[in-house]
């Protein structure tokens, strides 16, 4: 092995030596609100089972609720960069609570998965204690990694009965794949695709949770010309997955970026009215 052989094996190992942490990559800054847009929005303070402070904005719906949408950002970031992709929801009727991670936005603490998973938790159990919400009708909705979590917390949770649907955008369906496809991208990092395998937890892959999801109604979204998690994450999520299920993938949608397409809003907006059912 040469000297630049040597180089690029021992930054591929720093990167990857602290196993799934290059995945998160929060900022603290808070860049815009939703009241920027003409959205309403309340600030809340969650807490977290192992007693970390957590941050989230509440968007109420515009007239009666219909249901709640929990929604879990992607790796970068935090909410005031990504509130963008569901801030039309509270139009549709549904009340969303778009939550920060531990170490992102105003949250305190650092992100882990096993960290993360607890904050999502958090978020369903304030969800279920909000005045503003009915416990019986919240979806869980993901981007990118927060797909990925979602679709891992929902098999496990222990309020899945308040689960009412599950909503994966842009998910990648394994931590070690994704890894390897990042690596593969590039001419210098392609010999050492093998490295995820010895230095990734995988503990926490969704393709090893997806088929627990079921009974609740799960929507897989991918974008066909996404350059981050390739569509085939999305294909091997819906063939493990249990009915019921639907995968939408979007033509001419980059990464995270199929709701920004009217009809694919009208048919989420039609998976959330068929999984939700009628108000009582």
């Amino acid at each position: 092995m040469n000297a630049v052989s040597r180089l690029i094996l021992l930054a591929c190992l720093c990167c990857l030596s602290a196993c799934t942490q290059v995945f998160f990559q929060p900022h603290h800054k808070l860049i815009e609100t939703p009241d920027r847009y003409g959205v309403a929005y309340q600030n809340e303070t969650l807490q977290a089972q192992d007693g970390t402070k957590l941050h989230a904005w509440f968007l109420p719906a515009q007239g009666v609720a219909k249901g709640t949408i929990l929604f879990l950002h992607g790796n970068a970031e935090n909410i005031s960069t990504h509130f963008r992709s569901v801030m039309w929801l509270p139009a549709q009727g549904y009340n969303v609570l778009a939550l920060d991670y531990r170490g992102y936005g105003a949250s305190d603490g650092l992100p882990t998965l096993a960290g993360v998973q607890q904050d999502i938790d958090a978020g369903l159990r304030h969800l279920m204690q909000h005045q503003q919400v009915d416990p019986q009708r919240i979806v869980i909705l993901g981007q990118s990694l927060g797909g990925s979590l979602a679709l891992f917390y929902s098999a496990h949770s222990n309020y899945r009965q308040n689960i009412r649907a599950v909503i994966s955008d842009s998910a990648f369906a394994d931590y070690r794949w994704e890894a390897r496809d990042s690596l593969a991208k590039f001419t210098l990092t392609w010999p050492v695709q093998w490295l995820p395998w010895l230095l990734v937890d995988n503990d926490y892959a969704p393709r090893d949770a997806v088929g627990m999801i079921s009974p609740i109604p799960l929507l897989i979204i991918q974008g066909e010309q996404d350059a981050v998690v390739a569509i085939y994450h999305a294909r091997r999520l819906y063939e493990r997955a249990g009915q019921p299920k639907e995968l939408l993938l979007v033509p001419d949608a980059g990464h995270i970026a199929a709701f920004e397409k009217p009809e694919v809003r009208a048919r989420v907006v039609k998976f959330l009215e068929s999984a939700l059912g009628k108000q009582r």
